[in-house]
């Protein structure tokens, strides 16, 4: 388990989850609008204020924005790019996880399983994947945790101040990336596990040092944009953070307290199914072990708050997920290190069993054309062959691990299992499940028919990809604003582009110059509405969306 460990790490992070990046189609909202965001900021050349679709756009902070543009900049306008930084996050915590537990959960074989156990958790690589700002907020806070427990465990004052400088700026990071959950999150955590440790008094003597760490990173893009947008912090406050965690009715997206945790169990496999084991390795050994006492807290606390919070999202949760990781590491190979094998050779042959059942259903499916059973279309027959192929060598996998006698061989067996099909379900996602969610087809092959005087018509749903695809910040809404409603109100009522129906019809029928009014939305939203509108000169229709021209 040497260079060699490493590098066998660093190249299954090349392949599932940098090569195959820019394959999938960009989809609407999340990665259309983080992406024309900091488009809309290299064309503008306004680096301290966001605007999206010319407005402004005060949902998150700024570094989100910066690091996609930087990506934009040097890989272009696709696919690719926008999705870089959740990729490389993801490695980034990987890096973190691996030193931690080099250091103080084992050595260097417990660095190696701890971030290969990360780096295939079907959670991270879903979200890694995909342009969000929760991978990068995800990062920097596992950066600040790994940072407090390295200064935990030293007792060298040069030492203890380097590490809580570091800390103390990975939190002004991630908060620059996300906003108050920077501070909040690892405070919950560290918290608890100090009063554990019975010296929360040393971090109460530490405390102004990561406090002015953070504030050097944070103050100087905070007092320009507030010289710049007075509102900015009122509104980032009090409608971004407080509302949404207090208020189900104010909040977006409510969901019950219990929501992340068939996520979490869901998320962390193949390796929550070794949590049994890794329970039989840890047992009776927790108060000796700071780091597992320090993973359970920085679990524990976080994902309790997330729980508690009225708006959830499934990417809301990703920052609990890298003390699972070394959880399961440290006491699994506990468990080995004790002679201990059955629990996970139980555990790896049912969950081998699951495989060889969900690769069974598609072939029935395939091959009686079962619906149910068969996510794909007539003409994906090549994609449900990868997938199964997947499927297979993945459930292969598990039962050699089973009858591999060495320690190390079992786990890198056990990493190896769901590679084939991380890699390959990339390529694989059916048709069916990209409808309503991938406009770039419908709105590429239109591109030529919306010159630069075109008076272009969108739903909130859609308007981040038509200005994203079409490379436009003028975009008109219909009927409603949503997100962009805070930056509609800045606008003059003569400048307003919030439309209702009956404007939009008017708009058509005053029109006196041929194709120079588009409507591009979601085909659903637009059926409601046809029936007013005039007959259009031409109409389009894709996976969901429509395009009409007046």
């Amino acid at each position: 388990m040497g260079k060699s460990s490493i590098a066998a790490v660093i190249g299954l992070f090349a392949l599932i989850y940098l090569v195959p990046l820019g394959v999938r189609p960009i989809t609407i909202p999340d990665e259309t609008r983080y992406a024309e965001v900091p488009r809309e900021m290299i064309i503008s050349g306004d680096w301290i204020v966001p605007h999206l679709n010319g407005l402004r756009y005060f949902e998150k902070p700024v570094l989100g924005y910066w690091l996609n543009a930087i990506s934009i900049t040097l890989f272009g306008e696709n696919a690719f790019a926008i999705r870089f930084l959740s990729a490389i996050s993801a490695g980034i915590s990987a890096l973190m996880l691996f030193l931690l537990a080099s250091k103080y959960g084992g050595g260097h074989c417990s660095g190696i399983v701890a971030a290969s156990a990360f780096l295939t958790f079907p959670l991270v690589f879903a979200i890694a994947t995909i342009n969000t700002l929760d991978t990068g907020l995800s990062m920097f806070l596992t950066c600040a945790m790994v940072f407090f427990f390295f200064f935990h465990m030293t007792s060298e004052p040069g030492k203890k101040g380097l590490f809580l400088t570091l800390f103390g700026a990975s939190c002004g990071l991630a908060f620059l990336v996300k906003g108050f959950l920077a501070f909040l999150v690892p405070a919950i955590a560290i918290l608890p596990f100090t009063v554990w440790e019975g010296r929360w008094k040393e971090l109460l003597k530490w405390a102004w040092l990561p406090v002015l760490a953070a504030i050097v990173v944070v103050l100087p893009w905070a007092v320009m944009v507030h010289l710049r947008e007075g509102d900015y912090w009122n509104y980032f406050f009090w409608t971004e953070h407080i509302n949404r965690f207090i208020s189900p009715g104010k909040g977006q997206h409510p969901k019950p307290f219990w929501y992340f945790i068939p996520i979490v169990v869901g998320g962390a496999l193949p390796w929550m199914a070794l949590l049994p084991a890794a329970v039989c390795g840890l047992w009776k050994k927790v108060t000796g072990e700071p780091l597992i006492r320090f993973a359970i807290c920085w679990f524990v606390f976080p994902f309790l708050f997330f729980s508690a919070s009225s708006g959830k999202l499934i990417a809301y949760i990703l920052p609990c997920m890298p003390p699972v990781a070394i959880i399961i590491t440290v006491g699994l190979l506990k468990y080995f290190r004790e002679g201990k094998q059955k629990a996970f050779n139980v555990v790896t042959v049912c969950f081998a069993a699951i495989i060889g059942i969900v690769a069974v259903g598609l072939i029935l499916g395939k091959t009686f054309d079962l619906s149910a059973l068969n996510p794909y279309g007539h003409e994906e027959a090549w994609k449900w062959t990868a997938a199964l192929i997947g499927f297979l060598f993945w459930g292969v996998f598990l039962l050699w691990a089973t009858r591999a006698q060495s320690t190390w061989k079992k786990i890198a067996l056990y990493c190896m299992a769901p590679v084939l099909f991380m890699f390959t379900s990339q390529f694989v996602v059916p048709a069916k499940v990209l409808e309503e969610r991938a406009p770039k087809n419908l709105i590429t092959r239109n591109a030529h028919r919306v010159s630069p005087k075109t008076i272009l018509v969108s739903d909130n749903h859609t308007v981040s990809a038509v200005c994203w695809f079409l490379k436009r910040n003028d975009i008109y809404l219909l009927e409603k604003s949503g997100e962009l409603a805070y930056g509609m109100d800045y606008e003059k009522p003569e400048d307003r582009r919030l439309l209702t129906v009956d404007q939009v019809r008017d708009l058509v029928g005053t029109n006196s110059d041929k194709n120079r009014i588009a409507l591009i939305m979601d085909s659903t939203r637009y059926a409601k509405y046809k029936a007013i509108f005039p007959k259009p000169a031409f109409r389009d229709e894709d996976n969901g969306f429509v395009f009409i021209q007046y």
